[in-house]
């Protein structure tokens, strides 16, 4: 069933009109009068309707049901990833919508091959945005993740020590495993920070324990930037039974 989001300002109890981007999806879609999408606020509520009439620029809806959202992970999950060349944040923000991670924070590392400047960094999260919007609609999520960027590696420590399991993936760790942090997975939040093509330095290591995340490792195997988030996520999400 097509999905589209519909700011909460915007929703009517009985009637909804989809226009903009919204309207001329549905006209790819090529939808018609009697078809039935679902209406999101974004906020968790699903809006079950049925197409009454399609004019320019404009899709009609009456509202037959609302419901919350059977599509969203119970554990908020934030996803924290160094920048990353080429389209690397592109793939993991719109892979990290469909599994379900809360927010995606690009952030600066030491060893970051490619740092965005200020009005570069504008139009890519305007773009990583979108795309999350996209992801969001396409899996049936209840929520658009918002994609931010964090002004430092410090800031980006400081808000990944907010939840209830902060985690940070070091290729050189050897002892400590994902799966010993996990534990009984009874936590309702969790920070995950992977790094760049590069990896962490020792330093950004040492900081990152002052802050009060965990060191872990993610096997012997050294895994892509882009790739290791999307590990993590996966294997944490299992863990917490929802797969």
């Amino acid at each position: 069933m097509p999905k589209f989001f519909m700011p909460v300002a915007e929703l009517q109890p009985a009637f909804l009109t989809l226009t903009g981007e919204n309207a001329a999806h549905a006209k790819v879609l090529r939808l018609k009068p009697g078809d039935t999408v679902t209406v999101c606020d974004g906020n968790g509520t699903d809006h079950t309707c049925t197409i009454s009439d399609l004019s320019q620029g404009q899709v009609s809806l009456v509202v037959r049901h609302s419901a919350p959202t059977a599509a969203e992970a119970k554990c908020a999950v934030r996803i924290f990833l160094a920048f990353a060349k080429a389209d690397k944040l592109e793939h993991v923000v719109q892979k990290a919508t469909e599994l379900g991670a809360a927010e995606v924070i690009a952030f600066p590392s030491k060893r970051c091959v490619s740092t965005p400047d200020a009005g570069a960094l504008t139009k890519k999260l305007a773009r990583w945005n979108k795309i999350a919007a996209s992801a969001a609609a396409q899996s049936g999520r209840g929520r658009i993740p918002t994609v931010t960027a964090a002004a430092s590696f410090d800031a980006a420590l400081a808000q990944a020590a907010q939840a209830e399991l902060p985690v940070l993936f070091y290729e050189n760790e050897q002892h400590r495993t994902f799966r010993e942090a996990i534990g009984d997975a009874t936590f309702a939040s969790a920070a995950l920070m992977t790094g760049p093509e590069g990896g962490f330095i020792p330093e950004e290591i040492q900081a990152a324990q002052q802050a009060g995340l965990q060191i872990c490792t993610l096997g012997p195997r050294i895994l892509r930037c882009e790739t290791a988030p999307l590990c993590a996520l996966s294997a944490l999400l299992y863990a917490t039974g929802e797969f």
